[in-house]
């Protein structure tokens, strides 16, 4: 895994992002700044609408904050062009969404092969298969996207989101549609990303995730607050 030279993996200063609708002016962040560090989960908790998806997605460069800036492995990755941040994405974070990480026409394999080319690192068959034996979905592998259950569609998810082998792993309520089986696999397999040396970022209602996170992060109506 390539990552910042010993550094922090992902930093984010004073990040502001605000929308309009009509007259009325509502921010979603409000000068959050976060570090996040080789071998670190971070949970950022709150309540509906604090900002936390928001946060994720200007990390992820899927966004672009209206002020301040983001840093990944050393790389600048907000004010870049589209087609910038889309490389830099498919290089150095790895995001696991809600919903939409799986093209529904394509199988679980075939997810993870596009996810793999897409980062430029090939779709060796072995490489895929070891993926996919990483997050227990190899069984699922020829599976299309419709026929999973909630729990089979956050493991292939995930299994889409470190097909780049990411430094950065952003994960937004990996846990929020699956029983508590599939939370403690999930959880798990965050820790064992964790430990490999990645950085974990973590979208999350679960006490159990925040609980197992190295370090959280309470927003509300996009500020960081203590306790």
């Amino acid at each position: 895994m390539s990552g910042s030279g010993g550094g922090p993996i992902a930093e984010a200063r004073e990040l502001y992002r605000f929308y309009h609708a009509g007259d009325d002016e509502t921010f979603a962040l409000r000068g959050v700044t976060v570090t996040v560090g080789p071998g670190e989960i971070v949970a950022v908790v709150g309540p509906s609408g604090s900002g936390k998806s928001t946060l994720l997605s200007c990390l992820a460069g899927l966004d672009e904050p209206d002020g301040g800036h983001v840093v990944v492995a050393g790389r600048r990755i907000t004010r870049r062009p589209e087609a910038v941040r889309a490389a830099l994405r498919a290089r150095w974070i790895g995001v696991l969404q809600q919903s939409g990480n799986l093209l529904e026409h394509l199988t679980v394999s075939q997810n993870v092969r596009v996810a793999r080319s897409l980062a430029r690192r090939g779709g060796e068959g072995a490489a895929v298969e070891e993926l996919l034996q990483s997050v227990g979905m190899e069984r699922r592998a020829s599976a299309r996207p419709k026929t999973l259950s909630g729990g089979e569609g956050a493991r292939a998810g995930l299994a889409v989101a470190l097909a780049n082998d990411p430094p950065l792993l952003l994960a937004d309520e990996p846990t929020g549609e699956v029983d508590a089986d599939n939370e403690a696999r999930i959880l798990e397999l965050l820790r064992a990303r964790a430990r490999e040396g990645g950085a974990v970022v973590v979208a999350t209602h679960s006490d159990r995730v925040a609980d197992a996170a190295d370090r959280v992060m309470r927003l509300v109506d996009g500020r960081v607050v203590d306790g």
